[in-house]
């Protein structure tokens, strides 16, 4: 074989391997991430509205950054994720508990997870059993904060 034969048979090569390797489930496993930052800010708004959590992961976080300035007992945000069939009667109960218990009330079971109360510059962290999830029911995520949840609201999905 002459050298461009070579070359080109080692091209091609290299490009099927790479291919291999890439549809392996490992190599899927590998880029399934079981963490997700939101930022949300002082315009009341998160940057997604949509979380998708792999039914892979055993455990999945939210990590919550505050990208605003102003503080959290005027601008607070949290993120809570439940049913949509339950989003009304969290955030009710969640009043209730005041800023005292971040608009959550404590032990709620409807309450898949919560982060806590944050203000500008700010990040919480809190993290759930994917297990609690199935594919059968609709879930969302919202700030409890009174009167954010209209805006700041989004879809979760199980994938």
């Amino acid at each position: 074989m002459t050298t461009q034969r070579l070359f080109i048979a080692s091209v091609i090569l290299f490009f099927i391997a790479v291919f291999i390797l890439s549809t392996t489930p490992a190599a899927q496993a590998a880029t399934t991430s079981c963490e997700i930052t939101v930022e949300a800010n002082d315009a009341m708004a998160f940057n997604t509205k949509s979380i998708e959590v792999s039914k892979s992961c055993k455990e999945f976080t939210v990590n919550l950054k505050h990208v605003g300035k102003i503080a959290k007992n005027v601008m607070g945000h949290n993120l809570v994720i439940a049913k949509v069939s339950d989003q009304q009667a969290v955030l009710d109960d969640g009043i209730q508990s005041g800023a005292a218990g971040d608009y959550v009330k404590a032990k709620d079971a409807r309450v898949i997870m919560a982060t806590k109360v944050i203000g500008g510059g700010e990040t919480s962290t809190a993290k759930f059993n994917v297990s609690k999830l199935n594919s059968t029911d609709s879930y969302t995520f919202f700030c409890s904060f009174p009167g954010h949840a209209f805006m700041m609201k989004g879809a979760v999905k199980l994938v």
